[in-house]
């Protein structure tokens, strides 16, 4: 119908006043001409195509050096955060002042609609730490990516002389889960015994790091320096006094940390009730040495008695994995550069630090799912050709035929990786899903070819003849299928918006590969074709078929003899 409305022709030809079918026209002979004599100078010179072909299939190795891999494609989704951390001690006041200034100045930049700042609500509640997420205008109404502005952020704010003593990290908001650091490009885990060499190893990663081009935002979780009181117990005076250890603890813990004693409801909400001494009690050591412990002698005794309590400083935290205690080290990527990029240069430097062997550096968060992920896929693409391989050989009834038809397969690797070079996308989980449609639908022009050779050939026709002649008859549905198909995918290429970035990943690796290794795989699945079946004709192929009857016939009549000697 639209064509109908298109074209004032149409109705005539259909009508039969101009019966001259399209395949006819000027263009469709010079095509078909241009394709016969390059089939047929093919045919004539297969070492060429080969030598062409293997070529391809080994630049690769060249162009994956222009390619990046990431877990996810960069997507401006418009919207971003800032988490930062003041120096340990540091108040609620002071750290809500920090953040409310470097919230006016993240106003200041441009396309920014509004900023939403939220303290203390990590899982360890800490009082020196704050995010401010960040939400932009439009994509449509911006000349700047998001990506841009977070460059500026990071650079124009976080850089300011009055914010150098915070430990801050401008990321993308997490897709699923998690935010912050919890949500950094690049994330090592440091595993071992004692805290304080992990401690000092990780300051030296950490530096490394720093010290990586395309490294950002590098940060550690350990935390050392946190004010704290130490209670050291004279033992020997608690025993004379009739005061044990753990109810030393326990009072301290209840007193200074506070405890659950009940819950009351009011308006349908359900409010927990906790208990502890009041703060001129519990802020600081005279308070503190005023606190009474039960005793089995005196009924109760001041802390101070037996309790010397030292300011210091420690760790905020102390994780754990597997038993060991863990330090966790994190960063962002700089625009420009690829997660493979860096995650590979921070491990050849941590690599040369030369760890004892009871401290583990591995790849954590989205590296360690990156790596998980290209082995996954490895294992789909392997899968998949084995199963390809099995439906081929059963539809062909040939074990030779089906390798032709799957060698469009590593033909369109190489365009496919070409495509992503071109259009400056970087390698992603989207990217692989892309190649497992590219090889589910590049295949279907061989079989074309080859089903209608086979066709040809059992009607008579010699085989370079059945060659060309099938080549040329298959070529019009080919082309359209080839056409129709990329430009079903064109729309995903040129999309924008949020969500852009991942429809970008999928479709330009299916266009490129699809398109470009087109003339290529149409030449070289005849001369693939003509060089197995002189094979299969070979004298030497004869001789491997004849051990390999002979074999399998005298493997059945071992089989048959087995089973008819247990009957």
């Amino acid at each position: 119908m639209l064509s109908s409305r298109l074209f004032n022709n149409v109705k005539q030809r259909l009508e039969g006043a101009h019966k001259v079918a399209s395949k006819e026209s000027w263009f469709a002979r010079m095509l078909d001409g241009g394709y016969t004599k390059l089939l047929t100078l093919s045919l004539r010179h297969r070492l060429i195509v080969c030598l062409i072909a293997l070529a391809v299939l080994a630049s690769p190795v060249v162009i994956g050096k222009y390619i990046g891999f990431e877990f996810f494609p960069k997507d401006d989704q418009g919207e971003f955060e800032i988490t930062f951390r003041a120096p340990e001690g540091t108040s609620i006041p002071a750290t809500m002042e920090k953040a409310l200034k470097i919230s006016n100045d993240i106003r200041k930049l441009p396309y920014i609609q509004y900023t939403l700042t939220t303290l203390g609500d990590s899982q360890q509640r800490l009082t020196n730490e704050a995010k401010l997420y960040i939400k932009m205008t439009p994509l449509a109404e911006r000349s700047l990516t998001q990506f841009d502005v977070m460059t500026m952020a990071r650079d124009q704010v976080m850089l300011k002389p009055e914010y150098k003593d915070l430990r801050s990290s401008v990321a993308v908001v997490a897709p699923i889960s998690g935010g912050g650091r919890m949500n950094a490009d690049i994330s090592y885990q440091l595993l071992g015994p004692d805290l304080e060499k992990l401690g000092k190893y990780s300051e030296e990663i950490l530096k490394r790091m720093q010290e990586t081009p395309g490294v950002v935002d590098a940060d550690t979780t350990l935390t050392l320096g946190k004010p704290e009181l130490r209670a050291r117990v004279d033992r020997a005076k608690a025993a004379d006094l009739g005061v044990s250890i753990s109810d030393t603890a326990q009072s301290l813990r209840l007193l200074v940390g506070g405890d659950k004693v009940s819950t009351y409801n009011e308006s349908g909400e359900q409010y927990e009730v906790h208990i502890r001494a009041s703060e001129n009690f519990r802020s600081d050591a005279s308070g503190i040495g005023q606190l009474n412990v039960p005793s089995t002698r005196v009924g109760s005794i001041g802390l101070d008695s037996f309790v010397k309590l030292e300011p210091g400083s420690g760790p905020t935290q102390i994780d754990r994995s597997s038993r060991q205690r863990l330090v966790m080290l994190t960063a962002n990527v700089k625009s420009g550069f690829a997660q493979s990029q860096v995650s590979a240069a921070i491990a050849k430097a941590v690599k040369e630090m030369n760890l004892p062997p009871d401290y583990q550096f591995a790849a954590a968060g989205n590296i360690k799912e990156l790596n998980r992920t290209l082995r996954g896929f490895g294992m789909a693409f392997l899968l998949s050709f084995i199963f390809m391989y099995i439906v081929l050989a059963a539809q062909f009834e040939s074990f030779l035929h089906p390798i032709t038809v799957l060698l469009a397969l590593p033909l369109s690797l190489p365009f496919a990786l070409l495509s992503l070079v071109i259009a400056n996308q970087s390698m992603n989980m989207f990217t692989l899903l892309g190649l497992l449609v590219l090889f589910g639908m590049v295949k279907k022009n061989s079989i074309l070819q080859i089903d209608h050779t086979n066709g040809l050939r059992a009607k008579g026709l010699e085989r370079h003849e059945a060659l060309i002649q099938a080549s040329r008859d298959r070529l019009r549905p080919i082309l359209m299928t080839t056409i129709a198909f990329v430009a079903g995918m064109a729309p995903l290429a040129v999309s924008s918006g949020p969500g852009a970035g991942i429809n970008r990943s999928t479709s330009v690796v299916v266009i490129g590969g699809q398109s470009m290794c087109l003339l290529l795989t149409l030449l070289m699945t005849p001369v693939a074709y003509s060089i197995f079946d002189d094979w299969i004709n070979s004298t030497i192929w004869g001789r491997i078929a004849g051990l390999f009857g002979n074999a399998r016939r005298k493997v059945a009549a071992t089989a048959s003899a087995i089973f008819g000697s247990l009957k």
